[in-house]
């Protein structure tokens, strides 16, 4: 499949030679060729660190095609500061875009076509792979329910194996109960078995290790089920530190690469922002010195990632002594919970009006996103304080990089009083989080900005 898919490569790399020499745009094969080497391994690398070359066999075609476009993206964007960094300006960016969305539709067209021809030929009964089941409860029905519903995995359960030898020869689910534990090592010698899934208690964990190191002396791979723990968020993943192997729960986004990409953006946009944004910095540094005393700018330590502290920055929009006069005000507070929230907070300067409502003063933060403490999407950074009375379950929020913008400001800013409502859209945030849920999020703060939706 490797060879496969450079070939492809190769082929759309002379493809889009030949459409530029139809067009009559000047270029020299030569030249282009030693290009094609960096393409094959850009292409062959990220495809392999992506996951494209494990087994398909219970693959989604959604899940192959969206690591082809994966590649394509980050391979684009490889390639493209290739050709900046020596400096072969003879390259135009039309034409590097034409090659890798050539390659990615050709490869995502192959990938279709074996995906669709290994269904086929599992479906005729060539490549099954025989498992024995050792289980008969709930999780084990469940796992036959879900081999059932998917023929195309080309996977044929043998029978069933229960530690309660009253239940041998019973049926479950339609295949039968072939033995105990005691019967797995004639099952393995007397049929054709591929691999042993144990799907057991917790309880049972210390009785199937002799079954197990059975199974590893006669080279039959051995899979357990991990969901042995009824967790209503996290989800399960095998690691190591060196060969200490562990089973962790995570109940944030794992996707390693989807969490590169999202701190690119963030460093990309909050350099270009700062630069674009400096004029509007140094005017208003210049109403805020001289219209009130006091710094420019609003330091305050807030809670990042996990609990980590960090300094955040803001256009100064209140009173010098605001924090002192912080405790005359409690009585006024428009949330409930452990944040302040007044509307006419009479701390606020009048150039702080005009800065709140244009998002002026969260400007600064800008710094804090370069510097990697925050990020342009995420739940907003909290004081030390309000963290110290959050009921555990609102301490998750924490379990993401905080940012500029989150759900609960699209949905309206300070027009959610709700502190409890507050923690479950950023809870919501965190659960589903995706790129694209990002993307919508910033699509969406803009106009709200510019319009001063909520803002106060």
């Amino acid at each position: 499949m490797v060879a496969s898919d450079l070939c492809i490569v190769c082929m759309t790399f002379f493809l889009c030679l030949l459409i530029k020499k139809q067009s009559n745009s000047f270029y020299n094969l030569n030249t282009y060729l030693i290009l094609l080497p960096v393409l094959l391994f850009i292409w062959g690398g990220l495809l392999y660190c992506f996951g494209m070359y494990s087994s398909f066999r219970t693959r989604r075609i959604s899940h192959v095609i969206f690591i082809v476009v994966e590649a394509a993206i980050v391979g684009c964007s490889l390639f493209g500061g290739f050709i900046f960094i020596t400096k072969m300006n003879f390259v135009s960016r039309l034409y590097i875009v034409y090659l890798f969305l050539l390659a990615a539709t050709f490869i995502s067209i192959e990938k279709y076509l074996l995906i669709q021809f290994f269904r086929y030929q599992r479906k005729r009964g060539f490549n099954i792979r025989n498992i024995l089941i050792v289980g008969t409860g709930s999780r084990a029905q469940h796992l036959i329910g879900l081999i059932k519903r998917h023929p195309e995995w080309g996977v044929r359960v043998i029978g069933l194996v229960d530690n309660d030898i009253t239940k041998v020869n019973t049926m479950v689910c339609g295949y039968k109960v072939i033995g105990s534990f005691d019967d797995i090592t004639d099952i393995i010698h007397n049929a054709v078995v591929d691999e042993v899934i144990f799907v057991v208690p917790r309880s049972w964990l210390s009785d199937i290790e002799k079954t197990i190191s059975g199974c590893e002396i006669e080279g039959i791979r051995v899979s357990i089920a991990l969901d042995l723990f009824d967790l209503k968020l996290s989800k399960s993943k095998y690691s190591s530190l060196e060969k200490f192997p562990l089973l962790s729960f995570e109940s944030t986004p794992d996707k390693q690469i989807h969490l590169f990409l999202k701190r690119v953006f963030d460093f990309v946009f909050s350099s270009v922002a700062l630069v674009i944004s400096s004029p509007i910095f140094a005017v208003a540094a210049i109403l805020i010195k001289t219209t009130s005393k006091g710094d420019v700018f609003f330091k305050q330590q807030r809670c990042s990632l996990n609990g980590r502290r960090f300094t955040i920055y803001k256009f100064r929009t209140m009173v010098q002594d605001a924090e002192s006069k912080l405790a005359e005000l409690l009585a006024c507070n428009e949330m409930n919970g452990p944040v302040f929230k007044m509307e006419k907070d009479p701390r606020v300067t009048k150039v702080g009006k005009i800065l709140r409502k244009l998002s002026i003063d969260e400007l600064p933060q800008l710094w804090c996103v370069f510097k990697g403490d925050m990020s342009l999407v995420g739940p907003r950074p909290p004081i030390p304080l309000e963290v110290s009375q959050y009921e555990p379950w609102q301490r998750r929020r924490l379990s993401m990089r905080p940012g500029l913008t989150c759900i609960w400001q699209v949905c309206g800013r300070n027009k959610i009083t709700d502190f409890n409502e507050w923690m479950k859209l950023d809870l919501m945030y965190i659960d589903n989080w995706s790129l694209w849920l990002d993307c919508k999020i910033l699509l969406k703060t803009l106009p709200a900005v510019l319009l001063g939706t909520g803002a106060k």
